[in-house]
């Protein structure tokens, strides 16, 4: 599943509420390196001993399975009117082990008609509170014997008492979007979201990570509808009421919570790779983009088959776009259901593809459907592989710096969540609910600890052990020591330090590094002191890594170390002062570093070290100084675009015309959308003239609607009377970044009569773009007076208070209430602020969300 990055995407709010390739250089190894041990005496005063539980700690296991669950038929028709499932299921079963006269199974919020087991009636106790179903077998069963459960139903997954979390916002398991039919133009659809256990409100079963069963499923619809389901379309039969019966088959066992459906008025895209169908479920007007939608999905399939060296085992794979989904995208066996925030023209995907997401839910084919966790407590297993597969993909597609530049930001994201929400093992068998392992543990620290693996054992080695892994699993539940089995069966080496480290404790390193040269003995010294609290993390973490000595502009040379204490000194041979020593020289560790270099060295690591954090880093470090700027005219012809794009956010606007020629040409002709975007936003700083025509051709003749965006915005600085008359001609066009960029404009006019424009147009806008707009709103609002502002907020609060909505435009709409209370507020208007204070409390009695709730504990105030 992909969640969007919730957790980590929200740790970087705040940060808005404060207002954001060389060639290969050989390494040679020489001397061995000398290791000194640090050892410091610290006094302490006495302290009071900390009270010690006398408790066993949470412990969650796996569920115990008595019966397995050997195959699914399902025979459903929809009640739209009632958002009701009328079911019936027959389920073929097998004691596991030990003898049984009694099945357990998962049904969630149902009406039972008939309960049979082998053609009889039996008797059965339903605890509705537990939605637990408990049936008499009428006898013992063996091993040795089969046995058929029938269950007619009627499922209601509408009418249940659900929550959710951050990851799946809702447990109702099977949803009915506009079911009468009411809702505007939104399509009529059916869809589902199984994971964790919810497919269960909608038939029953052994709704549990470690049960497998292959499937059949019959549908009958109106004849205006496609379905999507698991496997193969087998049949489709037309009947005498208008209706249609799709017989879907999935002849392969996967897990209950990978069962899936999708029902609506879909246009279907569809190609083969190697003999396999591959369809594209959009909405009709977006069919002539829907493979764009899923670029690349054909070489996904190749390039990620050859990886792990396990051909894509599946019988088909489709990939479906629904409304109002509760997640991200969900890895349902060759039926990924995606939230229609992929839903984009081929222009809007313009650099901002969905490359990343569609990778994620494409390895979930083999690592958490083939392969599954055998617990909640193991969702790594899944959700690691997935992240570190859009790592994977970039690295092929692009090449490392774009790879590197993304684990950059997954592993801010680990840090950045764990320092918000502390930290816990990434096997994590205390969890208080099995929602909270949908976390930046399970998904960023996954694939970081993936990143980690592969380079400790090297490329051959990491890829020969996914394949015994996958081989030895297949079809099977996992845990974290099946991996570690199979790759030391592979590679030979013993990695339980490695497991019981980064797998099953908790937190991560924080690391001082300091530099220095000792000229009597020659010899370069790397100081490292681990510093993360002992009393939340491991006092120590073992880490190997590179240490790259610079003597001179060509040839570093590598020295493996490997640091096992809390503090240690590492001494290398070195006949002058190194020019540069950069540890952990591949940047593979997670850990969070401090040191300091000095201007020179920032310089030469820029254009010495080869790597994109290398060079990335660099300019950071010297972000405020007058040889920072200087770096940054050179970085503006860097192959990354990243760091391009921060080499301009590092210049102001100059009179230096060499410089602003680069930056007019990158305007033009840079390679990156966003890089363009960003330059020209740097030639409207400047306030010239001259450049309104840049920024009139970046908005008539631009393909990428970002680029339009920033020209629009460009020509507001330039010439606003211009800029308004384009705001004007652009105000119905459906890119979220233009409308976002239209309502900056209207919001500097101070006309009251574009609110309207705001409230018509925030379903467009989105991501920080949809908090900026609503900023924009609460701001025009704020200039047309008291009652105004107390009518605007009402209106956000609406958007605050509807958990429907995405965490963003729900964060966006309460901090601009939140806005325009402290502006009633600090003009005296008592009785006005006090009925936005308590809409602020009404939207945080409401929230669902841990992480929004931290973030409104700021409003109100």
């Amino acid at each position: 599943m992909n969640k969007i990055s919730l957790y980590w995407i929200l740790s970087l709010i705040p940060a808005l509420l404060l207002f954001s390739c060389k060639g290969t250089q050989t390494l040679v190894n020489e001397e061995p390196v000398e290791e000194r041990e640090l050892r410091e005496i610290v006094v302490t005063p006495e302290e009071e001993p900390e009270e010690v539980s006398l408790d066993l700690p949470t412990y969650n296991p796996s569920y115990t399975r008595t019966n397995d669950l050997l195959h699914t038929k399902l025979d459903l028709k929809f009640d739209w009117s009632k958002q009701h499932v009328l079911g019936k299921a027959w389920l073929d079963f097998r004691p596991l082990f030990y003898d049984t006269d009694e099945l357990v199974l998962d049904a969630k919020g149902f009406d039972l008609h008939k309960v049979q087991v082998n053609g009889k009636d039996v008797k059965y106790d339903y605890n509705k509170k537990a939605e637990i179903l408990t049936i008499d077998l009428g006898r013992t069963f063996s091993a040795k014997d089969k046995y058929q459960v029938y269950i007619d139903y009627t499922a209601k997954p509408n009418e249940r008492t659900y929550g959710g979390s951050a990851a799946i916002t809702s447990e109702k398991g099977l949803f009915f979007i506009n079911p009468l039919g009411d809702e505007g133009d939104k399509p009529q659809q059916i869809w589902t979201q199984g994971e964790t256990e919810n497919n269960s409100a909608w038939f029953p079963t052994i709704d549990k990570p470690n049960e497998r069963t292959t499937q059949e499923i019959y549908l009958t619809v109106q004849d205006r509808f496609k379905t999507l389901s698991n496997g193969i379309l087998e049949s489709s039969k037309k009947n005498a009421d208008g209706t249609r019966t799709d017989y879907w088959n999935m002849d392969m066992p996967h897990t209950p919570y990978l069962f899936m459906l999708a029902i609506g008025e879909f246009a279907v895209v569809s190609e083969k790779w190697r003999g396999k169908l591959l369809e594209y479920y959009v909405e009709p007007e977006y069919k002539k983009d829907a493979k764009a939608i899923f670029s690349h999905t054909p070489e996904m399939l190749t390039f990620f088959s050859e990886y792990v060296g396990v051909e894509y085992p599946w019988q088909k794979y489709s990939q479906v776009v629904v409304r109002d989904y509760v997640s991200g995208a969900m890895e349902n066996t060759t039926g990924v259901i995606f939230g229609d925030f992929v839903q984009k023209t081929e222009r809007e995907l313009i650099d901002n593809h969905n490359e990343r997401i569609v990778a994620h839910e494409l390895m979930h084919h083999w690592f958490g459907d083939l392969v599954t966790c055998e617990s909640w407590a193991n969702l790594t297993m899944n959700e690691g592989f997935a992240n570190y597969s859009e790592y994977l993909w970039l690295e092929h597609k692009y090449g490392r710096d774009a790879a590197d530049y993304h684990l950059m930001g997954e592993q801010s994201g680990y840090v950045m969540s764990s320092a918000q929400t502390g930290t816990h093992p990434l096997i994590h068998f205390g969890y208080d609910d099995k929602e909270d392992m949908f976390d930046a543990h399970s998904y960023n620290k996954g694939g970081a600890i993936l990143h980690m693996l592969r380079k400790t054992l090297g490329d051959d080695a990491f890829r020969a052990g996914l394949k015994l892994y996958l081989e030895e699993n297949k079809f099977k539940a996992v845990e974290a020591h099946d991996l570690r089995l199979a790759l030391e069966d592979v590679s030979g080496r013993d990695l339980n330090w490695f497991f019981n480290q980064w797998y099953f404790n908790q937190g991560h390193p924080k690391v001082k590094v300091e530099y220095g040269y000792d000229a009597a003995s020659k010899e370069a010294i790397v100081m490292l002191e681990q510093t993360q609290d002992p009393k939340e993390n491991p006092a120590v973490f073992v880490l190997p890594m590179a240490v790259d000595i610079y003597n001179g502009a060509a040839r570093p040379t590598r020295k493996m170390i490997e640091m096992n204490k809390r503090k240690q000194e590492f001494r290398f041979k070195s006949s002058s002062k190194p020019d540069l020593l950069v540890v952990d020289a591949e940047h593979t560790l997670l850990a969070e570093w401090d040191e300091s270099r000095s201007e020179e060295e920032y310089v030469f690591q820029f254009n010495n070290a080869p790597l994109f954090y290398d060079r990335y880093s660099a300019l950071q470090g010297l972000k405020d100084s007058e040889k920072g700027k200087e770096l940054a005219v050179k970085a503006l012809d860097d192959p990354s675009w990243a760091v391009r794009n921060s080499a301009l956010t590092m210049l102001n606007a100059t009179d230096n015309p060499t410089v602003m020629t680069k930056v007019e040409k990158m305007a033009k002709t840079d390679s990156r959308s966003q890089v363009k975007s960003a330059a020209l936003l740097m030639l409207a700083k400047t306030g010239d003239a001259k450049y309104v025509s840049v920024a009139k051709n970046a908005i008539d003749n631009e393909r990428a609607y970002g680029v339009v965006a920033a020209g629009l915005e460009a020509l507001t600085q330039l010439d606003k009377a211009e800029a308004t008359k384009y705001a004007a001609k652009l105000e119905n066009e459906k890119s979220g970044s233009i409308i976002a960029a239209v309502g900056s404009i209207y919001e500097s006019t101070g006309d009251m009569s574009k609110l309207s424009f705001f409230e018509k147009n925030v379903d467009k806008t989105s991501g920080y773009g949809t908090i900026n707009f609503l900023n924009s709103y609460s701001e025009l609002a704020a200039k047309g007076g008291p009652q105004t502002m107390l009518d605007t907020g009402i209106t956000l609060s609406k958007l605050g208070l509807d958990m429907q909505q995405s965490p963003w435009k729900r964060f966006g709409a309460t901090r601009a209430l939140d806005n325009l209370y402290k502006k009633l507020k600090d003009g005296g208007e008592t009785e006005k602020s006090m009925q936005l204070k308590k809409l602020i409390g009404d939207i945080k009695a409401a929230e669902t969300m841990d992480q929004l709730k931290g973030l409104y504990n700021n409003f109100g105030l």
